[in-house]
């Protein structure tokens, strides 16, 4: 009985390996189609995998491929959950995000500059 099983569900793998909080959102994401094992659509959550298939699924805003190395017997701590599998994907660039427009008085203007601020503005209204 201490023998490691050969194949899983594919739902029960995604949520072992941490990719998904709960296991209903990754059955769910199998069940709409959105997942591929091997370049396969995979129709049902009970898809059964074992190691050496390889899954592609969006996560977030990337698409994972990944290589399954291992089975789980539970669902552990996220070290744990690393090693089951080997990241195919090369990491995304960092995305650099444009800096937010700053007041040119230096921080956060006064009551006083406000209020000029609102009187330039109204003289351009009229």
């Amino acid at each position: 009985m201490t023998d490691a099983p050969e194949k899983t569900r594919l739902d029960k793998w995604l949520w072992q390996a941490r990719f998904f909080k709960t296991r209903g959102l990754s059955a769910g994401l199998v069940a709409g189609g959105h997942v591929r094992v091997n370049g396969r659509k995979a129709a049902k959550p009970a898809h059964a995998v074992g190691p050496g298939d390889v899954l592609t699924f969006a996560q977030a805003r990337r698409v994972r491929v990944v290589r399954i190395l291992a089975l789980a017997t539970r669902r552990g701590p996220a070290t744990e959950a690393q090693a089951l599998y080997e990241d195919l994907a090369p990491d995304p660039p960092a995305e650099t995000a444009p800096p937010a427009p700053r007041y040119d008085g230096g921080g956060r203007p006064s009551k006083r500059d406000r209020r000029k601020l609102d009187l330039r503005r109204s003289d351009t209204l009229e």
